[in-house]
């Protein structure tokens, strides 16, 4: 169960990318293009919010009680864990990456319930996305990385 909660995990991640590509390209176009607030917007900006929230569901979980969990991974001090760039990596700076991610990409679908403009809805929840894009990209353990996991992993 473990694994396939890793790879549904991981495989969540394309899942995010991809909404948030969309949300991303939604909220600038109608920010520059001066559009009215369509409904369509807040539908693609709420599923780009509900991705998040189950892959950190998962994440937690890992986080948590994973393989490499904090209370699955031995007594170890927080010297120890911020001495071993894997284990930090996975306790320390991912999870707290990505809660912040998931925090922006909340608030980037909370812009379209806001009595604002719609030019400053769009603008707004474009800079929480363009920022949620980034800690996302900064943080995955992509295959390059030396903490690396794969593409598509279980493929």
């Amino acid at each position: 169960m473990e694994t396939g909660l890793l790879h549904l995990h991981n495989l969540l991640r394309w899942v995010i990318l991809v909404l948030l590509l969309v949300s991303i390209y939604k909220s600038f176009s109608g920010w520059k293009g001066q559009k009215a607030f369509a409904a369509g917007d807040k539908k693609v900006w709420l599923m780009t919010m509900i991705a998040g929230h189950i892959t950190l569901l998962l994440g937690l979980y890992q986080w948590t009680i994973g393989r490499m969990g904090i209370f699955t991974s031995g007594n170890q001090s927080f010297a120890d864990v911020m001495k071993n760039s894997a284990t930090r990596f996975f306790q320390v700076e991912h999870p707290v990456s990505m809660i912040l991610a998931i925090v922006l990409i909340t608030l980037g679908h909370g812009m379209a319930k806001k009595k604002v403009t719609d030019e400053e809805k769009y603008k707004k929840a474009f800079r929480y996305f363009i920022l949620a894009l980034l800690l996302i990209l900064v943080a995955v353990p992509w295959p390059f990385r030396e903490i690396g996991r794969p593409w598509f992993p279980g493929m």
